[in-house]
């Protein structure tokens, strides 16, 4: 049996002239042979319609009662399709997230997923000949309803590939024809590429790239399903998620990603012991705050500065649990206007000098680096926001993108 995950986002599934489009992907897929399993979000706009209105009704809404109610976005999305598949004349049905069932965690609003049994769809599949599965729910193990982040579609999407074993592929259909060396809403020069390494794809939705939700990336890695990444709307075929290969190392850089939600917490005269950072870090990780760039000046006089970024939706929240915890040190600063920019590609991992170009070319190009961090694919750069988009355009002209 040859099966074929298809997923489509909100703006694929917006009203029935998209959802036709919808349909035509997916018997053009059923007339290749393949056995399909069609993953939908809620159509454009409803899941922020029902979180307006959960926040009409309450002033906090119960996260759980909340997460039963945005999962009705995509029951609508697989029935109405459902029924417009079986209009065609396909073999249809509809599931949920909980008849699969698709086990999670109890994190309500970013749940994450434990298991998917799959002998259910199989088994379907040998009935039917397409599945439309709501995307972005599950269920815990107590049969509460859970949902899975903001893009948590493509994670259902990539996961339920996984689970339907070897030789399933998974296409992601978009707004966008494939991933493109970096926004061509801010570089007029970016370009698709054909085949993008699970480690980049990582490096640039941890970045800010807005593709791919980076837990589908890593599920797709951790279990080798391979991504294509296509537009709804061309038949275009879009950009190969994949293992890396040699041709792929011998790129130095693949794309330019950037992140304009960003700020900069430093705090000043912090005493410089052991333990210091852990009183620092484990109360934010504790209220679920994630910490991205870490900087530690080198220790004067017994004290030193501590400079980390964070969501700026958590940066609020970031203060008040810093000023609970009572950390040692004369005074927190924050900032909001920075953004990251950053250059990724596998090759740096085996190609020298990456890190002296970037440097270089901002430099000359007037654009001052407030912080930096690195890793083996990557190399980022904290810039004011006035400075972001010439920095994305210095060095995607810089690596010839």
């Amino acid at each position: 049996m040859r099966i074929l995950v298809q997923k489509f986002g909100g703006s694929s599934v917006a009203d029935l002239e998209c959802m036709k489009k919808v349909r035509a992907k997916v018997l053009a897929a059923h007339e290749e042979g393949y056995k399909v399993v069609v993953v939908l979000s809620a159509r454009y706009g409803q899941t922020n319609s029902l979180l307006e209105r959960a926040y009409q009704w309450s002033d906090e809404p119960d996260l759980a009662e909340l997460d039963v109610l945005l999962t009705t976005g995509e029951q609508e999305s697989v029935a109405l399709f459902a029924m417009l598949l079986k209009d065609a004349g396909i073999k249809a049905r509809s599931f949920l997230g909980f008849q699969i069932p698709l086990i999670s965690d109890d994190a309500f609003g970013n749940a994450r997923i434990d298991e998917i049994d799959a002998a259910s769809l199989r088994k379907a599949l040998e009935t039917y000949d397409v599945l439309v599965v709501a995307g972005f729910q599950g269920r815990t193990r107590d049969m509460r309803l859970t949902t899975l982040g903001r893009g948590g579609s493509d994670t259902s999407a990539v996961a339920l590939a996984a689970a339907l074993g070897e030789g399933t592929l998974c296409d992601i259909y978009t707004d966008v024809d494939g991933v493109y060396t970096t926004d061509p809403r801010l570089c007029k020069d970016a370009h698709k590429v054909d085949r993008i390494s699970y480690d980049e794809m990582l490096e640039m939705a941890s970045m800010g790239a807005k593709v791919l939700q980076i837990r589908s990336v890593e599920i797709a890695e951790k279990y080798n399903v391979p991504v294509r990444v296509r537009s709804t709307f061309s038949n275009d075929p879009g950009t190969l998620l994949t293992k890396e290969d040699s041709m792929m190392e011998s790129v130095l850089v693949s794309g330019i990603a950037f992140d304009k939600d960003q700020a900069r917490v430093t705090l000043c005269d912090v005493r410089d012991r052991p333990g210091i950072a852990a009183s620092i870090f484990s109360p934010l990780g504790e209220a679920g705050i994630v910490v991205d760039m870490i900087i530690q000046t080198a220790s004067r006089d017994g004290v030193t500065d501590m400079a980390f970024t964070v969501s700026r939706k958590d940066l609020k929240r970031t203060l008040d649990t810093l000023g609970k915890a009572n950390v040692e040190c004369s005074h927190i600063e924050s900032a909001q206007n920075i953004s990251k920019v950053s250059v990724v590609g596998v090759g740096m991992r085996n190609h020298s000098g990456a890190a002296g170009r970037v440097f270089n070319a901002l430099y000359k190009a007037g654009v001052n680096l407030i912080m930096i961090s690195t890793s083996e694919v990557k190399i980022s750069c904290l810039v004011d926001d006035a400075d972001l988009e010439l920095a994305v355009n210095v060095l995607h002209k810089e690596f010839n993108l």
